[in-house]
């Protein structure tokens, strides 16, 4: 099977689309640029929603649904946002449908047209804040803490399964807050939940960092994102949170009444994160054999395959080590196919990314032990079936540091620092990732930078240190070190 899958030195766009598509994580549909996610990419992606929705109704947020369509009037009402969404939005201009009168199938009916075009959601502020207009009106009544779990349409050109598609699945919170102080909070509690998830949950090693101008959502006064590096050395901004200040308030005419009886406007905040995360585990774990998953988001944690096929003895030692795995709360299966070869299934557990494998034949049990296979490394070992349980469980432990470390491993080897513009080019034409480098702070410089090397400035770190330098391009003071990348 791994035959099968192009090598990632050969052509890592191709070894990418064959592992989502022969793992069995998506494929193209009918309509160009949107993609069918298959039930093992779907359970995938249902463990990172969990997950995460258990991480925002930890620190106070509800979910609730807002429309699909969005008026074309309410884009209209706040200039940045409409100007950043324009050229992506999917039209709704008709209701009905009629059979063509010259019998030429089906065709929309002119009297059908809507009074007012219908916008598919790009993104719901608009929509969001038209409603907390009537659920608003006093301090009493903040803060305001909603998410949504929903579809957005982006009407891409260039397409790719779950890295950019025209309709994607994600979550988006919209919250409103009293203070301006309690937005700027919340805005990075959420940054500092995605990043924990990246890194606990997904294995992903990610950069904290704020958006220049150019790059920041539209509408926002300040977006902060999480940054990954991928295997080929290019940058998966992996998750957004954005304060907006007032802008959407005064837009759509949101205030409350304060403590002092006074009326303001209420401060907000969005944050999202999409199946795009999908991409960014295929691309940070995976090899040339297949996926690999990490074990806290994998669907199906263990597999049991017996040797050389099931029989009544092999199955009644699985059903044990089952139940002892369970109870640990290790997910796990017995694989009772018939009509598969071992080494088929072993080649078909191993393109899947399962985590662990268990081989039990005869012979295992009347040695009273059982073979335990991992993906991440391939190492095989013979471990005591009264044991086995045990051993699973700190093994999946160790999978998952082990994922995480090897790719916290990678991006320190490809993070650079450099100070002349003839180093930019040459790190980012050679082995790639991460470049640490001094930027004067202008638009126009970061412009240029892009124009002539492709890489954007992915983020301003956070914790980054005050360091007077000189723009690697424009030679004007720099107070600090940004991160460049290509991306996708």
């Amino acid at each position: 099977m791994a035959k099968e899958i192009t090598a990632r030195a050969d052509d890592y766009s191709q070894w990418y689309i064959d592992i989502v598509k022969k793992a069995g994580l998506a494929d193209n549909s009918a309509v160009r640029g949107c993609m069918v996610i298959k039930p093992h990419g779907f359970a995938i992606w249902e463990n990172m929603r969990d997950q995460l929705d258990r991480m925002f109704k930890e620190t106070g947020h509800v979910n609730a649904y807002f429309p699909l369509f969005i008026p074309k009037s309410f884009l209209s009402k706040e200039a940045e946002h409409v100007e950043g969404f324009a050229k992506e939005c999917a039209v709704v201009t008709h209701h009905r449908l009629m059979n063509d009168p010259n019998g030429n199938g089906v065709v929309v009916d002119p009297e059908a047209k809507l009074e007012e075009e219908l916008i598919v959601r790009p993104t719901s502020e608009t929509i969001i804040w038209n409603t907390y207009r009537d659920w608003i009106n006093s301090y009493r009544d903040l803060p305001l803490l909603i998410n949504q779990w929903a579809n957005v349409v982006r009407w891409e050109m260039r397409t790719r399964l779950f890295l950019r598609t025209a309709e994607f699945l994600w979550q988006e919170g919209h919250t409103a807050h009293a203070t301006k102080a309690e937005a700027v909070e919340e805005t990075l509690k959420i940054l500092d939940i995605y990043a924990r998830f990246a890194e606990e949950y997904m294995a992903m090693p990610v950069l904290k960092g704020v958006k220049t101008i150019n790059e920041r959502f539209a509408g926002a006064e300040d977006t902060y994102c999480i940054e990954a590096l991928m295997q080929d050395g290019k940058a998966l901004q992996a998750g957004t949170s954005h304060f907006l200040g007032q802008n959407f308030a005064k837009a759509f005419e949101v205030k409350f009444q304060n403590e002092n009886n006074e009326e303001e406007f209420v401060w907000a905040t969005s944050w999202g994160v999409s199946t795009r995360l999908m991409g960014g585990l295929v691309m940070t774990h995976s090899d040339d054999d297949g996926l690999i998953i990490p074990p806290k988001l994998a669907p199906m944690q263990v597999v049991i395959v017996p040797i050389p096929k099931p029989n009544e003895v092999i199955g009644e030692v699985a059903e044990k080590i089952m139940r002892a795995l369970r109870d640990k709360g290790i997910s796990v299966q017995y694989d009772r196919d018939m009509t598969k070869r071992p080494g088929f299934k072993f080649a078909e557990y191993e393109l899947k990314g399962i985590p662990v494998r268990l081989g039990l034949g005869q012979r295992d049990i009347e040695n009273g032990q059982v073979e335990v296979a991992r993906r991440d490394t391939k190492e095989k070992s013979s471990v005591p079936l009264d044991g086995v349980a045990d051993y699973v469980e700190k093994l999946l432990a160790e999978i998952q540091q082990n994922l995480y470390q090897r790719a916290y491993d990678y991006r320190t080897e490809h993070t650079t620092r450099v100070d002349s513009f003839e180093e930019f080019n040459e790190v980012l034409d050679g082995k790639g990732g991460f470049v640490e480098a001094h930027w004067d702070g202008t638009t126009e410089t970061e412009l240029q930078i892009k124009e002539l090397t492709k890489a954007t400035i992915r983020c301003i770190p956070i914790d980054g240190e005050e360091e007077a330098g000189k723009c690697v391009l424009s030679g004007k003071p720099s107070k600090q070190r940004v991160v460049f990348a290509r991306a996708y």
